[in-house]
């Protein structure tokens, strides 16, 4: 599969929610499996009520492979909203995985913890909007151009 090797190789890339799912080695749903991406070393099972839904308040845990912009000036942990609404939570999910955020509020992967991080993937259940506290989309576009200079 194309995305499982480009991933592998390092590509970088970012997936909120669907795109986590897609990523899991399979989607199981109503009794039936379904083989997915294969890239993040977990199962992805659906229920019939969501698994988290709501706000969410989540910390980094330092574990961020994207740069702070340089005029944050963030040093102490800030609590950033961002939302969740899934139906869906990983089983099997590797020994030792290295999260990027903490949850204070919500739900996330596993209950206390949310953006997982795979060679250059992020990964989450958490929907980011960008905003003066939570720049992501700037964040993620210098690490990509990091990566390619780099290469």
């Amino acid at each position: 599969m194309e995305i499982r090797a480009a991933l592998a190789a390092g590509l970088p890339a970012y997936a909120e929610c669907g795109g986590l799912m897609y990523l899991t080695r399979r989607i199981q749903w109503r009794g039936r499996s379904a083989e997915m991406a294969g890239v993040i070393a977990a199962d992805t099972i659906v229920g019939e009520r969501p698994q988290g839904r709501g706000y969410m308040l989540i910390e980094e845990t330092g574990n961020h492979p994207w740069p702070q912009p340089a005029n944050s000036g963030k040093q102490n942990p800030v609590a950033i909203p961002v939302h969740e609404f899934h139906y869906a939570r990983l089983d099997k999910l590797a020994d030792n995985p290295v999260f990027t955020q903490r949850v204070l509020r919500g739900t996330g992967i596993d209950g206390y913890h949310d953006g997982l991080v795979v060679n250059n993937l992020l990964a989450g259940f958490a929907h980011h909007r960008h905003t003066a506290t939570n720049c992501w989309v700037e964040r993620f576009v210098a690490f990509v151009r990091n990566q390619r200079s780099n290469h």
